[in-house]
């Protein structure tokens, strides 16, 4: 069934979302040609539940939440894996003794697929709404457990080595688990008797898989040639793509393989359609954050700077930034190393050093395309920082990365890179600092109030407790409602699911730009800037705490230096 805006009043009525934000949402959907409950869990902050509950409501549907909800396996596959994907409709729950299976589906009006469930299970079909995205949590309780899966695998490569079909479903195996558990890279890496397959989720590194060190080739050389490398190959690096396809599921992987010690090791990057969501209101920016963002891209040129450490989310950011750019009217290209995501009408060039296609050289032709806006990848050299700095002041929107603690830190290191200071102060409209938080997961978020030990981390985390005693209006933080999430299915029982960025926001003001000028601290930089409105990394972390967005120890980890 298409859910339609008037589907969508009841989440104004649970409090789900404000009426001016859901009107912008149908809005955006409705332009951008995207589904509209797709669009208001990716992109408005909704649940699949309360997007779930809404529809329900507004429809008289039964509805059961996805939270804490326990499917026995027996009952699951009353309906197969291949039966429920393709009727979209999954068995959660059996009332022997009325014979009635109950299933959630995002189509409970579907006469003939209800009444040929019913003939083939020969139980009466009991419809429960439940949203698109939670049906495709369903279809993921159907997967194997990866390390029973491996273990059958490994048996049967054990039984006949030469049959190249089990390598390959074990490959298969570790992309599709991946994807269902939201992992964002694969690694593989082998040790001096056995390989080890862990998985980055939600930014943290998983332990999830093992195997003999006997199959590592052969594992190998299936990621090569799913990404046309060289199989003879094994002294040097190498990088490829491929495209991953398998039933419903289709993405890009970006593969790494380099010659260790024990053998290679491979890392992949998943491209999901999960991770190209750019909007940034999606990001975590407040308000005030993203009302600076907003007045700085809507000048007509000068220098934007996403700064973090490695990982921490600036071309994210940045990509975010170019989504809003992104007009009929307006000419982008990038220079990125590697390119990332896929753009349309963007032009997009991949670095390549080996055939003298730096940065620097890259964005020296790139401005003889009559570009409007650019993005560089990165300011890694005297020479890129100097070109783009010109390119900035030269009537083009400039986007970059550059490898700084903080917003303040930006200006001693560009001129560390031989930037003059009022060059720097003329070019720079606005720097963001970013890191990345676990966000606590919706369907099993609780209130709770800090243990002793929690509390005794204020003994070094000061400056902290002042901002949480700040924004949560208390003198005592024994006082103050702290969340976490207690561990579910629908986060893999880690108490948190996706990721928000913590982020410091500096505009450069009439008042900041004679203290660049005069190479100024960045402590003092950092005090001016703080004095226009500038609310440090650290304190908009507390902020997302007292909202429970993110845990204590999620930006005690992010930040700690």
């Amino acid at each position: 069934m298409t859910i339609s805006p008037n589907d969508l009043k009841p989440l104004v009525a649970s409090g789900a979302i404000q009426e001016a934000d859901l009107q912008k949402c149908v809005l955006e959907a409705s332009r951008e040609g995207q589904d509209i409950g797709l669009f208001i869990i990716k992109k408005c902050g909704v649940t699949s539940d309360q997007l779930g509950a809404a529809v329900a409501s507004a429809h008289n549907y039964k509805f059961r939440p996805l939270a804490g909800i326990t499917i026995d396996p027996a009952v699951l596959n009353i309906i197969p894996e291949i039966a429920a994907k393709s009727y979209k409709a999954v068995a959660f729950e059996l009332d022997t003794a009325a014979k009635t299976l109950r299933v959630m589906t995002p189509d409970p009006e579907n006469a003939p697929t209800l009444a040929l469930l019913q003939k083939k299970t020969g139980y009466l079909i009991e419809p429960y709404y439940c949203a698109p995205t939670a049906l495709e949590e369903l279809l993921a309780l159907y997967r194997s457990d990866l390390a029973a899966t491996v273990k059958n695998l490994i048996a049967e490569l054990k039984a006949d080595p030469l049959k190249e079909e089990n390598i390959i479903r074990l490959v298969d195996a570790f992309m599709e688990y991946a994807y269902d558990n939201r992992a964002s890279d694969i690694h593989i890496e082998p040790q001096k008797n056995r390989v080890i397959v862990r998985f980055r989720i939600d930014g943290i590194m998983h332990e999830v898989a093992t195997y003999e060190k006997d199959l590592h080739e052969k594992i190998i050389s299936r990621l090569k040639i799913m990404s046309r490398l060289r199989t003879d190959e094994h002294g040097a690096p190498q990088d490829g793509r491929f495209l991953f396809e398998s039933g419903t599921i289709t993405f890009d992987v970006r593969i790494s393989i380099v010659p260790v010690t024990d053998g290679e090791n491979a890392v992949m990057r998943l491209l999901t359609d999960r991770y190209d969501d750019f909007g940034l209101e999606n990001l975590g920016f407040s308000p005030e954050n993203l009302a600076k963002i907003r007045r700085a891209i809507a000048k007509a040129y000068g220098m934007i700077l996403a700064v973090g450490p490695t990982g921490s989310g600036k071309t994210t950011m940045l990509y975010a930034i170019l989504q809003q750019l992104n007009k009929p009217e307006v000419h982008i290209m990038t220079i990125e190393d590697p390119v990332e995501y896929d753009m349309d009408h963007v032009q997009q060039i991949q670095a390549n050093p080996k055939k003298n296609l730096t940065f620097a050289n890259g964005l020296r032709s790139i401005v003889r395309q009559d570009p409007n806006v650019i993005m560089v990848g990165e300011i890694r050299d005297e020479e890129t920082a100097g070109i783009a700095i010109s390119a900035a002041m030269t009537g083009h929107v400039l986007l970059s990365t550059l490898h700084a603690n903080d917003a303040p830190t930006a200006f001693p290191r560009l001129m560390e890179l031989h930037v003059e200071p009022f060059l720097v102060a003329s070019a720079l409209n606005l720097i963001v600092a970013v890191r990345l938080v676990r966000k606590i997961c919706a369907q099993c978020k609780t209130e709770y109030r800090l243990s002793p030990e929690e509390i005794k981390l204020f003994d070094h985390e000061k400056k902290l407790l002042a901002y949480l005693l700040e924004y949560g209006k208390q003198t005592d933080i024994t006082q103050i409602p702290f969340y976490k999430g207690i561990g579910c299915a629908a986060c893999g029982m880690t108490g948190y699911k996706s990721r928000i960025g913590i982020m410091e926001v500096l505009e450069v003001t009439n008042e900041l730009r004679p203290l660049i000028t005069q190479k100024s601290s960045a402590d003092v930089i950092a005090t001016q800037a703080v004095k226009d409105g500038m609310v440090v990394l650290l304190g908009d972390g507390a902020m997302k705490i007292i909202k429970g967005e993110t845990t204590l120890s999620e930006v005690i980890r992010t930040t700690s230096t």
